[in-house]
């Protein structure tokens, strides 16, 4: 049974920073891709940073200005991004993802395009940004 439990979230002030995590379990790291979204009151659900089964390859959001880093431990089985120059506009409901998903179609779709291409998901935790 695949499961992705995400934590971490939480209150911080603009300009803060905060780090979150998603510890995945049921599936061989290798197996599939795993990334970060998020959902804002009244908006599409978007993503944030997809990383690779290698563990290495990263895929970026455009509109992230560089303030979002992100890490995968295949070993551990987690991913966890460092948000920086937190902003009103980054509060949202934060998801871990997983699914499978090939480089060509990350790179056509775009990473903040991916939700409906990906097929587990974690119950999402709250940052909330004044």
């Amino acid at each position: 049974h695949v499961q992705l439990v995400e934590s971490g979230g939480g209150s911080v002030q603009a300009g803060g920073s905060l780090t979150l995590s998603c510890t995945a379990s049921g599936f061989a790291p290798i197996t599939y891709l795993m990334g970060w979204f998020r959902q804002a009151p009244g908006k599409e659900r978007e993503g944030i940073a997809i990383v690779d089964t290698d563990g290495v390859t990263t895929y970026y959001a455009d509109n992230l200005g560089g303030r979002f880093t992100i890490s995968r431990d295949n070993a551990k089985t987690t991913l966890d991004p460092q948000m920086n120059s937190l902003q009103s506009e980054d509060t949202a409901l934060y998801y871990c993802a997983a699914g499978r998903l090939g480089k060509s179609s990350i790179e056509r779709l775009g990473v903040q395009n991916l939700a409906p291409f990906l097929s587990v998901w974690g119950p999402g935790t709250q940052v909330t940004v004044s």
